[in-house]
């Protein structure tokens, strides 16, 4: 009995132990700097878990973990971005290897969570892959999923488990104020669609700003047929607000319409950075001044090399997340200004 009185009593113990971090091959960089931030704010050295995620010569994926992790919190950065499959396998495959090296917990971090678009049957016979999705990793033992900006916020209700959905526009909103702090009565916060108003809203309060629509008609998907500006843009320095940049072909399509509107000029914010085909081409030609992307997805060199695209880091809030997650505090308390100003201390100065 005393046995059990002892495991009792270390149940109740606090951690000792750090956090564990470990990455498929989606998007190395972001985890390495997500655990550099990491060491910073603990004052330990918090590194990658060495393991191995190889393909075999037919592209079957394996995952081999080097290192102990019995009874570890666990951490699986992993984008589901191009190649998506390839990807999600990848996290599967490492989650089914750590649930079976007896990890304590498996919390899967997916800076960008693909296969969002598909949400709710648009017409008859279609699939809900979002659902699917949150099938397949609640079934691979994941129990606790941490991303950013979901395409839909309803996608939280598809996991019966603790989806922690952080948000770019605090974020964005320190950038905003740092780049065009001298003309902020200027701006005016744009949703490229109906669909994005509320991300657009919320992007809008936390600058002060007023709000416009771009309304789309769409023929079928990547065609857009028609666009209306709801709102008056005039003279204004316009903003437009998104999740997703994939072709950039709306994007660009919107920014000239501002600008037959009358606005001043065009940026652009998206949290997602898919840009695939000729994206980062149409950007560069665009009348858009500048788009500004997180590293949510591994940014090509292409994309780095774009004279009007700038990339804000998310590791320092994704850093932050994951030690409230394994502290046990809250995650929400990022979303305030006076909690992530310091974490983007030295990048944008204090407000």
């Amino acid at each position: 009995s005393s046995d059990v009185c002892s495991s009792d009593l270390r149940s109740l113990m606090p951690r000792t132990s750090e956090p564990k971090l470990i990455s498929g091959n989606a998007n190395m960089p972001l985890a390495t700097a997500i655990a550099r931030r990491m060491s910073l704010h603990r004052g330990v050295n918090v590194r990658l878990v060495d393991a191995r995620v190889e393909r075999f010569n037919d592209g079957e994926i394996f995952v081999e973990v080097f290192e102990n992790v019995r009874g570890e919190d666990m951490f699986i950065i992993q984008s589901t971005s191009n190649p998506a499959n390839d990807n999600l396998m990848e996290l599967l495959i490492m989650a089914d290897a750590l649930r079976r090296s007896s990890a304590a917990r498996v919390t899967a971090v997916l800076p960008y969570f693909g296969y969002a678009r598909q949400d709710r049957r648009t017409k008859a016979r279609t699939p809900i892959t979002a659902k699917m999705v949150a099938n397949m990793l609640v079934g691979t033992g994941i129990e606790r999923v941490l991303t950013m900006d979901l395409h839909a916020a309803q996608i939280q209700g598809f996991f019966d488990i603790p989806v922690d959905n952080l948000y770019a526009s605090p974020v964005f909103a320190l950038d905003i104020k740092d780049n065009f702090k001298t003309c902020l009565d200027e701006l005016m916060i744009i949703s490229p669609d109906v669909g994005g108003v509320a991300r657009a809203r919320e992007l809008a309060k936390r600058l002060n700003a007023p709000l416009a629509i771009v309304d789309k008609r769409r023929e079928k998907a990547g065609e857009i047929a028609e666009m209306t500006v709801i709102g008056d843009v005039t003279d204004k320095i316009c903003l437009i607000v998104d999740d997703i940049c994939d072709t950039a072909g709306t994007l660009c399509k919107a920014a000239e319409v501002l600008m037959e509107n009358g606005a001043k000029e065009v940026h652009s914010y998206i949290t997602h950075g898919v840009m695939s085909g000729p994206a980062v081409e149409r950007v560069t030609n665009s009348v858009m001044k500048s788009l500004v992307i997180t590293d949510t997805i591994q940014p090509t060199e292409e994309i780095k090399k774009a004279a009007n695209i700038r990339i804000v880091p998310t590791a320092p809030i994704f850093a932050q997340a994951i030690l409230n997650i394994w502290n046990g505090t809250s995650v929400s308390s990022l979303f305030e200004a006076e909690t992530l100003g310091p974490i983007y201390d030295g990048m944008y100065a204090a407000e």
